[in-house]
């Protein structure tokens, strides 16, 4: 089997789709422990495809539960480099309307509890992320869930709450005083890590409610958002076949090369520990200590 350039995160039932054949399930270990699940290699639309289900198939872990290091790490280990994640998101905007979709270009951290870096434990590195989405695959996500006939809107910040709970109405109010456009609980650690990882990463973002801020409307629930989350998965299906024929798998990753001037620590002093687990990222740029 060839390397698998484009990876998808997302519901487990984004890969139970017509005309997706399922080549196998491949449990991977990494350094970090177990990712959410096993990852499915299916092949849709000609394209090779790796399908990670976020919370595991089944729904039962926590966004702040969720092993983001070894999710990522597992998907680079096969060889993605471009990263689709297909998320549910509250709208904080009245034109962002429930079953539509959202490509953000930014993220604002509201976290509290969650590890977002490879590093550390001996090494430091220093990764830009003034633009934490890869545009280009930004760009190929809408015109994908355009030709799928979804209403799409392109941009915007997402802002990134620890959860499970939902906001409080003042929370909600506030975010959207600050100008935020859609809110969820999941896309930053991704965000950065991919970063870390030299991977293209972007956002399909379906809109299933109006968080808690719209007098108009109920306040979110799950059992609501669940409801909106099955209309919207026909949408999202129908989106990636669309996405997956225009992702450049014939170029590397934008970001293929950023940790040669990332990393800032002396090679003599990571412990060999460290270099073990971060082989797969730094072996390019930084020789094993003798």
């Amino acid at each position: 089997m060839s390397e698998v350039k484009i990876g998808v995160i997302g519901g487990s039932g984004l890969y139970e789709m017509d005309g997706m054949k399922v080549l196998e399930e491949k449990r991977i270990e990494t350094p970090f422990g177990d990712p959410s699940d096993a990852l499915i290699i299916g092949e849709l639309e000609g394209r090779q495809v790796a399908f990670l289900p976020r919370h595991g198939r089944g729904h039962w872990l926590l966004p702040s539960e969720l092993n983001f290091r070894a999710n990522i790490w597992a998907l680079k280990s096969v060889g993605v480099e471009w990263i689709i994640s297909v998320s549910a998101v509250g709208s904080l905007q009245l034109q962002y309307k429930p079953t539509e979709i959202v490509v953000p270009h930014q993220f604002y951290d509201r976290t509290r509890h969650r590890v977002d870096t490879f590093f550390g434990n001996g090494i430091v590195g220093h990764v830009s992320l003034a633009d934490p989405v890869c545009l280009k695959l930004a760009g190929v996500l809408a015109e994908g869930a355009k030709a799928a006939g979804a209403t799409v809107h392109e941009g915007g910040t997402y802002v990134n709450m620890e959860g499970p709970t939902f906001s409080t109405r003042s929370e909600s109010n506030v975010y959207r005083s600050f100008g935020f456009d859609i809110i969820g609980m999941t896309n930053l650690q991704e965000a950065k890590l991919a970063r870390e990882a030299e991977l293209s990463y972007a956002t399909l973002a379906m809109v299933t409610d109006y968080d808690c801020w719209h007098d108009d409307e109920d306040d979110v629930s799950g059992h609501a958002v669940m409801e909106v989350i099955q209309q919207n998965v026909k949408t999202a299906q129908e989106a990636l076949r669309h996405v997956v024929q225009r992702v450049p798998v014939e170029e590397s990753s934008p970001y293929k090369g950023i940790l040669g001037q990332s990393l800032i620590t002396d090679p003599a002093k990571v412990p060999e520990a460290t270099y073990d687990a971060l082989e797969l990222l730094i072996g390019p740029y930084m020789k094993r200590r003798s």
